[in-house]
């Protein structure tokens, strides 16, 4: 009897070692997500109406597909093709909104495919794979993309180019460099670092 009663007591407590391991490696990978797609966090977690567990499993998807993808350099003529673009839509913007909108939509859809990630036929894999590598700035191109293709108003239009223009510097610049010479890297160790408020 008491031979039966210590294999209990020793499996129970095993059971308990082990369902308290597996809570927090999930809860560390929740936080590693967390800091990964910062805001994209909060807006996937939302999409999934508050289902952790879902969003989680959705994020590490991503990861799954896009996180080993390398991002092709843009050659020096080519950025400054890019740059040139993207200054010029900003110039039209007051004329005609609509169609600058439209214009950062696919300058950043092209941008995005030059750098390696999937093509703009496919709008949510290349953003899904953006989200990996650019969590911090990618809403902005959803907005522009949004705003595309709806009947969005002048301001909002103004503040999707806003926003996408974080995600375009990520893609047509080079990292910011710290002393030293070291590249500096997001908070998930990919892409560009957030941006610093203005």
């Amino acid at each position: 009897m008491i031979t039966v009663l210590v294999i209990v007591v020793i499996v129970l407590g095993l059971s308990a070692l082990l369902y308290s391991g597996r809570g927090r490696a999930r809860g560390s990978g929740g936080r590693r997500l967390k800091r990964q797609f910062g805001p994209e966090y909060d807006r996937v977690v939302a999409d999934h109406d508050g289902d952790v567990r879902a969003a989680e499993q959705e994020l590490d998807e991503r990861v799954r597909r896009h996180g080993s993808l390398r991002e092709r350099p843009l050659s020096p003529s080519a950025r400054a093709q890019y740059v040139a673009e993207w200054a010029a839509l900003q110039e039209r913007f007051v004329a005609s909104p609509h169609e600058a909108v439209t214009e950062a939509d696919e300058l950043l859809a092209r941008l995005a495919r030059d750098r390696g990630f999937p093509g703009a036929e496919r709008f949510e894999e290349q953003w899904a794979a953006l989200s990996v590598h650019h969590a911090y700035f990618v809403e902005g191109y959803r907005d522009v993309h949004t705003a595309a293709r709806g009947r969005s108003g002048t301001e909002e239009m103004r503040e999707a180019v806003v926003e996408a223009r974080g995600l375009f510097e990520a893609l047509a610049g080079e990292p910011p460099v710290a002393t030293g010479g070291r590249r500096l890297a997001s908070p998930g160790g990919r892409g560009s670092a957030a941006p610093s408020p203005q």
